[in-house]
């Protein structure tokens, strides 16, 4: 299917691994001009660079400035912003609502949440003015699942599923489609990573991390497929409702995961 996406531009939070990772190659594939933010350059990012027309830019996206400075670089380069993809995000599990003080809940809010916010508020000039735009926020699953362990991100993403929903409303008239991703587990860093959720339940379940991801998250969690996502499925979706093909998609959020959540 052809997307009609070349020559577009993009700005992708949270781009350095990942979803964010897999979304600005995804977007790149498609002749989008991408601009980078994360924390960091990563060399995976790096290579983007070199293979494709992808900026990485480091930038500290919990920070009150950091987003509208990402937005900026975007539009001072190439004078456009089209497209924005809101998927940087931080969570980590606990054993209790009781172990989350005020300054974890504020942590995770400014980059779960508020780095949204400031994203879209620095990005929506560009595209009003352009006459149109497409945004896709990454919520998650765990906005509608009762996770103690992870109670803030969870608070945090159903936030973000609502905000998509009240900018959807407004910003339509205006040519923007507002829409949102909401992914079960998948195979990134924030699983994967050293001492991450799958080597927490490789732990609990005596098991590899490896097989813990396989076959124990699965099972556990009830997903129908037998399996978790991958990135790269995520980013297919992404890059699917950014495009003209799905012009007429706003205010929808789609659940990506294998058929964990079972109500309609």
């Amino acid at each position: 299917m052809e997307l009609q996406l070349q020559g577009k531009v993009a700005v992708v939070t949270g781009a350095g691994r990942g979803i964010g990772l897999a979304v600005t190659e995804a977007l790149a594939r498609e002749g989008v001009r991408v601009v980078a933010g994360s924390r960091s350059v990563t060399p995976e990012a790096e290579a983007l660079r070199e293979a494709h027309e992808v900026t990485p830019v480091a930038v500290d996206l919990a920070t009150p400035g950091g987003p509208a400075e990402l937005v900026r670089q975007a539009a001072e380069r190439y004078g456009a912003v089209d497209i924005l993809v809101n998927n940087v995000g931080s969570g980590k599990s606990r054993d209790s609502f009781l172990d989350v003080d005020d300054a974890e809940w504020g942590r995770v809010f400014e980059i779960s949440f508020f780095s949204a916010v400031r994203t879209t508020r620095a990005a929506l000039p560009h595209m009003v003015a352009a006459g149109g735009g497409a945004i896709v926020n990454v919520t998650s699953v765990n906005a509608r699942l009762p996770y103690p362990m992870v109670v803030d991100y969870s608070a945090a993403k159903a936030a973000l599923a609502n905000l998509t929903k009240s900018l959807s409303e407004e910003f339509a008239p205006r040519g923007v489609r507002v829409n949102a991703v909401a992914p079960g587990p998948v195979r990134t860093p924030f699983w994967t990573a050293p001492g991450a959720f799958a080597d927490q339940t490789a732990a609990a379940a005596g098991t590899t991390a490896q097989q813990a991801l396989d076959e124990v998250v699965p099972r556990s969690m009830g997903i129908s497929t037998g399996r978790v996502t991958e990135p790269e499925e995520v980013a297919a979706l992404i890059a699917f409702l950014v495009s003209p093909v799905a012009g007429n998609v706003t205010g929808a959020e789609f659940t990506i995961d294998g058929g964990q959540i079972k109500t309609t």
